[in-house]
């Protein structure tokens, strides 16, 4: 079970009905009216509601940035890549997808997922293993983007890539050495998937060796790198803006 936090995230989730919500917490003192969404939307999935002091709920969610909503749930429901992969057949688009290669930051992560929602990809993949997964700490960071969102958990990336390739997938990975290809002089417009590298530690070798195009963000000022966030993010717009966004 889960349990999510703040108003955004919580809306989204039950407005995507992807997970099987279990109860509605509310802190006495919140107004309905600024909650009324998510009011409806509970009643609407005859979700239970209690109202307790708000110092309850900073203690189910262990702290106190909560706003005043908590909401007990089903755990995230990861998806396969052959879904995303449909999702991309079913739009009549070529597939469009970000991987994330050991990101261990929520706040990273979950910036990365709302961009990535916002654009458009057709899904999300994540490495499983010493990486951050769809916590509820990554919805909230998200704003509770990633409720609409196909995500899937990948023990070896590499082999994960590898049947990207073979059903026709790009795989472009982003990273910050000189010489490699500015991102405005690569092809965009493809079937892609960028990969994204961990904080500090860019694409691990192997998953680096597997990218079909490295690509770069060129820089003119003196701080050596960005935020892999933001970084993921300015990627993903120069693809969507090529794919007519």
């Amino acid at each position: 079970m889960d349990i999510l936090y703040g108003r955004n995230p919580i809306r989204e989730s039950l407005r995507a009905g992807r997970r099987v919500p279990r109860r509605l917490v509310l802190a006495e003192g919140v107004q309905d009216g600024s909650v009324a969404e998510i009011l409806r939307l509970a009643r609407s999935a005859g979700i239970d509601l209690r109202r307790v002091l708000k110092q309850e709920i900073g203690r189910l969610v262990g702290h106190g940035h909560h706003q005043g909503v908590a909401l007990e749930t089903s755990a995230y429901p990861y998806a396969e890549p052959s879904a995303m992969l449909e999702a991309a057949a079913k739009a009549g688009a070529p597939p469009f997808l970000l991987v994330l290669d050991l990101l261990q930051d929520p706040q990273n992560v979950g910036a990365l997922l709302r961009t990535a929602e916002a654009v458009g990809v057709h899904g999300v993949i994540l490495q499983k293993r010493r990486a951050v997964g769809i916590t509820p700490a990554v919805v909230n960071a998200s704003s509770g983007a990633v409720e609409h969102l196909l995500v899937a958990q990948e023990t070896n990336l590499t082999r994960a890539l590898q049947a990207l390739k073979e059903a026709g997938t790009w795989i472009y990975g982003l990273e910050g050495e000189p010489g490699l290809v500015p991102y405005y002089q690569a092809r965009l417009d493809g079937p892609i998937a960028l990969v994204v590298g961990g904080e500090g530690t860019g694409l691990r070798r192997l998953v680096r060796d597997t990218c079909d195009v490295l690509i770069r963000l060129p820089m003119r000022g003196r701080v050596e790198s960005l935020n892999a966030a933001v970084a993921g993010s300015v990627a993903l717009y120069a693809i969507a803006r090529e794919r007519g966004l």
